[in-house]
């Protein structure tokens, strides 16, 4: 299969101008993607890209990712309804390491080989760009009914619109278009890529390249990510999912796809992992036989969070997983990292203790229906040991007295208490 028909079966071709299949099966081509660095790491909805990129290297094309760092200062104004915050120079610097650290985990841009990937920021030529110089060189070969024609503009112009747009947005579409001029003149770029929301912004550098040097150039797009049911892909109830694990735990990333639905797990595993055709075919099969085994969710799971992570932390979150729904140990808890440990058991009721009284030693019946509170009174703590449902850290307590000092600490700050099956508390002992 040539890239364009990977992306087809993928149901990863939006939108496609004609020619470009014909210029990939041709030669071997460079193609851009922009990122925009509105934040020191990208999310996973810019992971289908990143992706995009991998595949068009893997299919022997030379990938270019674009970092924004000039057009991060306007801010794109397409699919969004009133103007951005601009970034200051220093956090947009610290964006652009960011996205870098994380680009090189997907790309190859040290091999040296022809199609060895490229990174570039478009701050750089178009710092010493002055502002007449531009819109002489630029703006006199794209006109106004043009760029009003975009969907982007349209949708901020139109009577629905209170806010309307700034000039500094209106003229996003002619940056972007100079830096697909710029890559075309300076780095043989022929192609380029992004969401579906980018193809009014790729056609203007399309044009701008036909008009100003009379070349051909090339655009795909794919569709934008959605989910089944409407909402939002790539959010949770906490924000979004980041492929920085500073940001979002892996436990939590690998939680994201093991939570997908079956309709959506079927599209994403197509989208989200370097899976064969003839795999994710049968395992697509298999899952339609055996629906509540999960398999094409769990498969997503493990490819994306080991792709974006590690075979490492892919184990760590089953491990972690374990801890409420399996039968977890308290040898697991005990290798449990704290981030790990605060995003299995968030939102879980936490109560303080002083780590000095703690050093002491202390009845858990004291510490608990006394100091802290977990229990509403020792009678229901102890009616709950002698019917074997407590737990301390994963291991059943027969003695409701027992001494609790320093060396229960998991990480040497918490305590987990267990009730029943699935009730859990917190104690945390602070200074």
């Amino acid at each position: 299969m040539n890239f364009v028909e990977e992306l087809k079966w993928r149901g990863m071709v939006h939108d496609m101008m004609p020619g470009t299949e014909e210029q990939l099966t041709k030669e071997m081509t460079a193609g851009y993607i922009g990122f925009d660095p509105t934040a020191e790491s990208l999310h996973v909805g810019s992971f289908a890209q990143i992706l995009l990129l991998k595949r068009f290297q893997l299919a022997g094309h030379k990938p270019i990712a674009l970092v924004g760092g000039a057009t991060g200062m306007i801010g794109d104004p397409s699919g969004k309804s009133q103007e951005r915050n601009l970034l200051d120079e220093e956090t947009l610097q610290r964006n652009l390491e960011g996205i870098k650290r994380q680009l090189s985990k997907f790309l190859d841009f040290e091999s040296g080989k022809p199609n060895s990937a490229v990174l570039v920021n478009n701050y750089d030529w178009m710092k010493g760009y002055d502002f007449l110089s531009f819109i002489r060189d630029v703006g006199k070969h794209i006109t106004v009914n043009y760029m009003m024609s975009k969907d982007s503009v349209k949708k901020r112009l139109g009577e629905e619109s209170k806010e309307g747009m700034s000039f500094t947005e209106f003229s996003y579409q002619l940056v972007q278009g100079y830096d697909f001029l710029w890559l075309y003149q300076n780095m043989n770029c022929k192609l380029q890529m992004g969401g579906s929301d980018q193809w009014g912004n790729i056609t203007t550098g399309t044009e701008l390249i036909r008009r100003k040097l009379s070349g051909e150039a090339f655009a795909l797009t794919i569709p934008l990510i959605t989910k089944a049911d409407g909402t939002k892909f790539g959010k949770t109830e906490s924000g979004n999912v980041w492929l920085d694990a500073r940001l979002t735990s892996p436990y939590k990333f690998y939680q994201f796809w093991l939570n997908t639905s079956d309709e959506d797990a079927e599209r994403y595993i197509k989208i989200f992992t370097l899976l064969d055709k003839t795999t994710i075919d049968s395992l697509i099969a298999e899952h339609k036989k055996e629906p509540h085994l999960r398999k094409l969710q769990k498969t997503l799971a493990r490819e994306v969070t080991v792709m974006v992570h590690s075979e490492d932390d892919y184990n760590k979150a089953v491990e972690a997983s374990e801890m409420l729904f399996g039968n977890a140990t308290t040898d697991m808890l005990n290798r449990m990292d704290e981030d790990t440990f605060l995003s299995v058991f968030e939102g879980v009721p936490t109560f303080e203790v002083k780590k000095s009284e703690l050093a002491k030693g202390i009845p858990f019946s004291v510490l608990a229906a006394e100091i802290t509170k977990v229990f509403p009174s020792k009678g229901e703590l102890r009616r709950l040991v002698q019917g074997g449902g407590l737990s301390i850290n994963k291991q059943k307590v027969d003695n409701p007295d027992i001494t609790i000092g320093t060396e229960t600490l998991l990480n040497g700050k918490y305590i987990l208490v267990q009730k029943g099956k699935k009730n859990y508390s917190i104690i945390l002992a602070v200074d």
